[in-house]
């Protein structure tokens, strides 16, 4: 595709038809392949942020391309009231590489997030009676914007100018059990946490932490609900990150990457509580559209190969090491490193917003999340090439950054 206005015509454009609620945006991605994008004005980028975590296979993956058209050839949309044969297929492999029993499908993270509400809800009324609504969630989480989600995420930024939120949140922190047992009571009837949280800054959850969420769930009749709609789908090196710490989540509302840049999301539960969202309880119009799930299952075809996973964790661990070095070359303004496979974060030691902006200008997309941390959630296919370039490139904001 070939723009037909500038960065700055769009700009200006949107300045008048659009709402405000992403800040000013003065730059236009017009054309994506594999790690790179280009903009309006034809400037090319080293992709390190990938739609946030979405374009896990890389700009118009070949594959997901020729299956969007063929199954848009033969059917673009059906309503859930009827089979839809791709969303099927997805559903058997979703659950197959993840040990869950059952999917739902939608169309976001977010949407994920308020069906695993929703189900752990149901499930706990069913099983336990009323009086059990109460999820615990924990401080620096992201689960969406919609109400319910919004009031899991405990940013007051996000959360502030919407009350009243939802009822029947509480919160504790991360890795520690005992803030977790200090907020449960009988009314808590799920735990909803980020196995890696995203837009807390790069938070993983160690090991003794989860193991002990999941034993004080079984233990007390709540629902580990485990978050995997940023860290899922190849990105921490395992298909699910949860698996790299052994334990089995209840609930696991996925999204970002699993529709290869078409909006798709799924819930993936246990059969003990997917039955539990009978008939009439939940539905979703577009949600498990015939295109979706055929780019969704060209998307797995990809991320699910065992190549795929070993390159993320060696690719991971080299890019782990060249932060490092720049560490080592900033250390007036880097505090360290942290995340899992190729979802990454470089701890500032002040706020780092600006370095967004500095990193465009060298040809480099990232974000700042929590204030300090620069995210790095590059496409899962780079290379060691396209690391060391990335290096240079940020070694170069860093030197304008710092001065």
């Amino acid at each position: 595709m070939t723009a037909t206005s500038t960065n700055s015509d769009l700009a200006q454009r949107a300045a008048h038809v659009l709402m405000g609620n992403y800040g000013e945006r003065n730059l236009a991605i017009v054309r994506g392949e594999g790690a790179r994008c280009w903009d309006a004005d034809g400037n090319e980028y080293l992709d390190f942020l990938a739609g946030i975590a979405v374009n896990n296979v890389g700009h118009s993956h070949p594959a997901v391309v020729e299956a969007i058209a063929r199954q848009a050839k033969e059917m673009i949309h059906c309503s859930n009231a009827f089979l839809i044969e791709p969303q099927i297929r997805l559903a058997e492999r979703l659950t197959e590489a993840t040990g869950m029993e059952r999917a739902f499908f939608c169309n976001s993270g977010t949407e994920a997030t308020e069906a695993a509400i929703k189900t752990a809800r149901i499930w706990a009324r069913n099983t336990r009676g009323t009086g059990h609504h109460k999820v615990i969630a924990f401080e620096g989480s992201f689960h969406g914007r919609t109400l319910g989600s919004m009031s899991a995420t405990w940013s007051k930024k996000v959360r502030e100018g919407f009350d009243p939120l939802t009822p029947g949140f509480e919160f504790a922190k991360l890795n520690d059990l005992e803030s977790v047992d200090k907020v449960w009571s009988d009314e808590v009837g799920g735990v909803l946490v980020e196995t890696i949280q995203g837009e807390g800054g790069i938070h993983p959850c160690t090991q003794e932490f989860l193991e002990g969420l999941r034993e004080r769930c079984t233990e007390r009749g709540a629902a580990l609900i485990v978050d995997e709609v940023q860290c899922g789908m190849s990105r921490s090196g395992r298909i699910m990150a949860y698996q790299h710490l052994d334990i089995e989540p209840d609930i696991v509302p996925i999204a970002k990457a699993i529709g290869g840049g078409l909006p798709l999301g799924a819930l993936l539960v246990k059969d003990e509580y997917g039955q539990h969202l009978a008939k009439g309880t939940h539905g979703s119009t577009f949600g498990g559209n015939p295109v979706a799930c055929a780019a969704g299952l060209a998307v797995c075809d990809v991320l699910f190969e065992d190549s795929l996973l070993r390159q993320v964790g060696e690719m991971g661990c080299y890019f782990w090491g060249k932060l490092e070095e720049l560490k080592s070359e900033f250390p007036d303004l880097i505090e360290g490193v942290r995340g899992k496979g190729l979802m990454l974060g470089l701890i500032m030691k002040k706020p780092s917003m600006d370095m967004v902006a500095i990193g465009r200008r060298h040809g480099m997309l990232f974000n700042c999340t929590a204030d300090r941390v620069i995210r790095f959630l590059p496409p899962l296919i780079i290379t060691r090439d396209d690391i060391d370039e990335a290096v240079v490139k940020l070694r170069s904001s860093l030197t304008d950054f710092s001065s």
